[in-house]
């Protein structure tokens, strides 16, 4: 005999299947529900019956059955009832936005946090001001019912379980339990925080929007990204982040490809950041990076004027990155074999000169064995990939239990 606790997992597995297959699929009538999920049509009935009592669903009008039976009643998510809001902590600002269910911008942010190299605890003050102000904005003009399902703290750097920030070089943080600091905050408390890496959800996201376009999915895809004076990115495997076991795959920026080289924040030597980072590039191009803001990417437009304009210092730098970064990948096609590799942040800005640069350098390997290597290309989603990730991960806690969103009651 089946416990409570079983029926319940049951009843939130098919809450759930029923959800997402209307996110997906939606306007769509509750046969095509029973044909798509293999649910009967009594469990069709009552599944649905719930989802539009807690507000996720509304009927939105009738469809032709094809036959002299009665026309059917659509469904689709029902706008204003739920949100999920993403911010992103970057070296010196928090980046925010928030969305409704479908994926429907309500609201976006971008400030300052002026915080400190190596203390949390500005950054989660601002963070709390950011929440409130987003909480705010979403149950404005008539939503006073929107239901915020959760908030997702998008940072730089490993996190590992019970989501605390091992560790994050670009803000000096280690073993941060960000998400009880921000709790600190009485007007965030009871709101569902996740604590998640930030380029993960930028390369969920590029995934995402690859499959979107060309409808395949890479089984495994692997995603860089220059941001800053850093690099960072991800791994998909078989749809799904993989984060290894120490919360630290797709740090591709740390990636040693010269033990010889340059000493390294993470306390090694020769990592590919210290080839083909701003900071580094800039160096090489003779460029002071003290003398710009990378916030303001002053320097960056300094090297990419002299780059294009053909200027033998810049075109050197970004030539021996070329080369750190084909030994990166390299390494990476050796231990995770990826099909797509994606570039994005300035690696994307630069890649007429990285890409070409670095299949030369693969071209021996290439020659023997053409079709083992990725395909490379650069990002479709930009500098908002990684708030589209941590919004699409918002979301789909929603997706995967319905459950958890409150009945509506009586206005």
């Amino acid at each position: 005999m089946n416990s409570p606790v079983d029926t319940a997992d049951v009843r939130r597995r098919n809450l759930s299947l029923v959800l997402r297959h209307i996110a997906a699929h939606g306007p769509c009538a509750r046969t095509e529900l029973a044909e798509a999920t293999g649910l009967v049509h009594a469990s069709i009935s009552a599944l649905t019956a719930e989802l539009i009592a807690n507000g996720l669903v509304h009927e939105v009008g009738l469809a032709s059955s094809g036959n002299r039976g009665r026309p059917r009643r659509l469904l689709e998510l029902a706008p204003g009832r739920v949100a999920a809001m993403a911010i992103q902590v970057t070296a010196g600002r928090l980046i925010s936005a928030a969305t409704d269910l479908d994926g429907t911008e309500l609201w976006r942010d971008d400030r300052p946090h002026a915080a400190t190299y190596g203390d949390p605890r500005p950054v989660t003050r601002e963070i709390g001001r950011v929440v409130r102000d987003g909480i705010a904005a979403v149950r404005g003009e008539g939503r006073a019912r929107m239901h915020l399902a959760r908030v997702v703290l998008a940072v730089p750097g490993a996190v590992i379980e019970d989501e605390i920030v091992a560790d994050s070089i670009l803000l000096g943080w280690r073993r941060v339990d960000l998400r009880t600091l921000v709790r600190a905050d009485p007007a965030v408390g009871t709101v569902p925080l996740s604590v998640v890496n930030e380029a993960n959800m930028a390369a969920f996201a590029e995934y995402r929007a690859l499959m979107e376009r060309t409808g395949a999915a890479p089984r495994v895809f692997a995603y860089l990204r220059g941001s800053g004076n850093g690099i960072g990115g991800g791994l998909v495997v078989d749809g799904a982040v993989h984060t290894g076991g120490h919360g630290m795959a797709g740090e591709f920026g740390h990636i040693p490809v010269s033990f010889d080289g340059p000493a390294c924040k993470c306390g090694d030597h020769g990592c590919l950041v210290t080839y083909l980072g701003l900071r580094a590039l800039m160096q090489a191009a003779g460029l002071d990076p003290a003398a710009y803001d990378p916030d303001l990417e002053t320097g960056p437009a300094e090297f990419d004027r002299r780059l294009r304009g053909g200027d033998p210092r810049a075109v050197r730098a970004l030539e021996s990155g070329a080369r750190a970064l084909a030994t990166a990948l390299t390494a990476v096609s050796r231990v995770a074999d990826p099909e797509q590799v994606v570039l994005g942040g300035h690696l994307a800005g630069w890649s007429d000169w990285l890409v070409p640069s670095v299949l030369r350098h693969l071209a021996g390997r290439r020659a023997v064995t053409p079709t083992d290597e990725p395909v490379i290309s650069t990002d479709l989603l930009g500098a908002d990939a990684t708030l589209h990730g941590a919004l699409r991960y918002a979301c789909a806690t929603v997706l995967d239990d319905p459950a958890g969103v409150p009945l509506l009651t009586p206005a």
